[in-house]
């Protein structure tokens, strides 16, 4: 495995075609070989790293393809010794139903005593020792695997890095040196992914379950694009430009790429560069990728993160991008620009059973934090005067008051688009529009309906299911905080403070009916004749630190 640096990760994956990435030493040729179909990809070059996009196709639709990898005809995967299964490529069978898992935020540190003390279980690396059939399940008796897994932010943390990632800080540089611990460039990325997805029951899982991601603000740095006042203190440092370039070309090779399906990479012009290479050598895309980052940081609506995919007519997944598409000016905040908003009102649409909605920030926070975010921007934005005004937007800095909540118009947009379609103004009316997301340390199931404002009469579920964190606890008093945020005394108090604020009504009002909890969890839905199941498992250490248990955490029933 000398000249595997990362992966096999499958990722896009569906009826008869599987996308494998994979990271080597050097420059080569990448072969995948699953039964009687083979694939090699050249390839390409970025900051001295290299990386291979190896697409198969004409696979047999639900059928587990065990496969291999050779770099240069040298086997690299699977490993010669290995106390896992063999790696598949699992094809999805058209009209079975779609079972996916989804969860965001996963510091990469130690699966020992001092590891799990401090930041909990991996309950992602803790599913992985369940389905190897490493370890036995206190869960329930249907933890079979899911067809993907959503990673909704926040797999590395670019601002709070391990004693590991500091360790390799400290080799190129001085951590006295600004940004100090966190990362610098695209080089310091590179081993913080590694880092991230180097432990081998990790890594074995993301080799066979295919996967889809989205970034959050710890991929950048805590609160990105919080605010335009939040930028100009960013862009006023040393560091920052080397940070965002270095972050967002990162998450272009490493995320972003994967997640697209063969038809959606052709609209990709840095793709179809790669793809139609033939010239002597290995592509270097390392100038043409920091410009798209570049670019995209500055002019957000000239690249588009986010991405969309159907599973039949059963399910839409739509997957948005929350963080770098904002309208950061203070007389038209938005947490999406024209463009975005126009292409998820493209979207957004029935004709489906289900629609699903991946977004890495809550769009249903608990009502007593919703409204206490929409009473922030009142005050950043003058409500109450320009004195009052800045002490708003420390208040959202300093609490983190940045989500879907905090940017009023645009939250109010997509809930009529919500409304919209759970009416059947837009298609098929669905049984359900679920919003999947993490960012917030707890989770929690929240259900929506029209407010009384809207006078309409809608038969879809309108749900809100979070899963947070995978490995990265909340601090006990924040738990205190967001405990008592959740109870209906918070909501009403804080809801009279966002009318006194004049902030307008909501388009939906909504309730939690489970949680909030705060394990380590990964989550999973499926979605059934009789509606859309829910269930939250947790690792438990029960003998050993390195081989933890999968418990269930929370299970809902028959949504839709």
């Amino acid at each position: 495995m000398s000249r595997l640096v990362l992966g096999p990760l499958v990722r896009y994956v569906d009826d008869t075609s599987a996308t494998i990435w994979v990271e080597v030493a050097s420059a080569g040729t990448v072969s995948v070989v699953a039964g009687e179909r083979e694939a090699s990809a050249r390839t390409f070059a970025a900051h001295g790293h290299h990386y291979a996009l190896v697409e198969l196709e004409d696979l047999a639709p639900g059928r587990h393809h065990p496969y291999r990898v050779a770099v240069d005809n040298e086997p690299v995967w699977p490993p010669a010794e290995s106390a896992y299964p063999p790696s598949v490529i699992a094809t999805l069978q058209p009209g079975k139903p779609l079972r996916m898992a989804f969860g965001s935020c996963r510091v990469s540190v130690a699966h020992d005593e001092g590891g799990n003390r401090d930041f909990g279980v991996d309950a992602l690396r803790s599913y992985a020792l369940h389905m190897a059939g490493v370890t036995e399940s206190r869960s329930a008796d249907d933890e079979r695997w899911p067809d993907l897994v959503l990673f909704l932010g926040d797999q590395v943390y670019a601002d709070e890095t391990s004693d590991a990632m500091q360790e390799f800080i400290a080799a190129r540089r001085g951590v006295d040196e600004p940004p100090g611990p966190e990362i610098k460039d695209f080089e310091e990325y590179a081993h913080l992914y590694k880092l991230a997805w180097s432990d081998p029951a990790n890594r074995w899982l993301l080799s066979t379950l295919p996967s889809a991601m989205i970034f959050d603000d710890h991929d950048i740095r805590d609160d990105w694009n919080t605010s335009w006042t939040w930028k100009r203190e960013m862009e006023a440092t040393s560091w920052w430009h080397d940070r965002i370039v270095g972050g967002l070309a990162s998450y272009w090779v490493y995320q972003h790429l994967g997640n697209l399906g063969p038809i959606d990479r052709l609209d990709d012009p840095l793709w179809q560069r790669i793809a139609t290479y033939d010239g002597p050598g290995e592509l270097d895309i390392t100038a043409e990728l920091d410009e798209l980052a570049e670019r995209a940081d500055q002019q957000p609506e000239s690249y588009r993160w986010s991405f969309s995919r159907d599973f039949d007519t059963q399910a839409r997944l739509i997957v948005v991008d929350s963080r770098a598409a904002r309208v950061l000016d203070p007389d038209n905040r938005s947490i999406l620009d024209d463009d975005e908003m126009a292409w998820l009102d493209d979207h957004l649409r029935g004709g489906f059973d289900h629609v699903l909605v991946g977004t890495s920030l809550p769009f249903l926070l608990t009502p007593g934090l919703h409204h206490a975010e929409a009473f922030s921007e009142a005050l950043a934005e003058g409500a109450w005067g320009r004195l009052v005004g800045r002490a708003g937007e420390a208040m959202r800095q300093g609490a983190d008051m940045e989500h879907w909540a905090a940017f009023e118009q645009g939250f109010r947009q997509v809930a009529r688009m919500v409304l919209d379609v759970a009416a059947g103004e837009r298609g098929r009316a669905p049984r359900s529009i679920t919003f999947l997301s993490g960012d917030v340390h707890h989770s929690y199931v929240a259900e929506a309906w029209p407010s009384r404002s809207e006078g309409r009469q809608v038969a879809t579920r309108i749900v809100q299911a979070v899963c947070s964190p995978i490995r990265n606890p909340l601090p006990g008093y924040m738990q205190r905080v967001t405990a008592a945020a959740a109870r209906r005394p918070a909501g009403v108090f804080a809801r009279g403070l966002a009318w006194a604020a004049r902030v307008p009504r909501s388009p939906l009002a909504w309730k939690l009916t489970q949680g909030p909890w705060y394990d380590n969890n990964l989550a999973v839905l499926e979605l059934r004749p009789s509606g859309m199941r829910l269930w939250w498992t947790a690792g438990e250490v029960v003998d050993r630190e390195d081989r933890p248990v999968l418990r269930r955490v929370a299970t809902v029933e028959s949504i839709g």
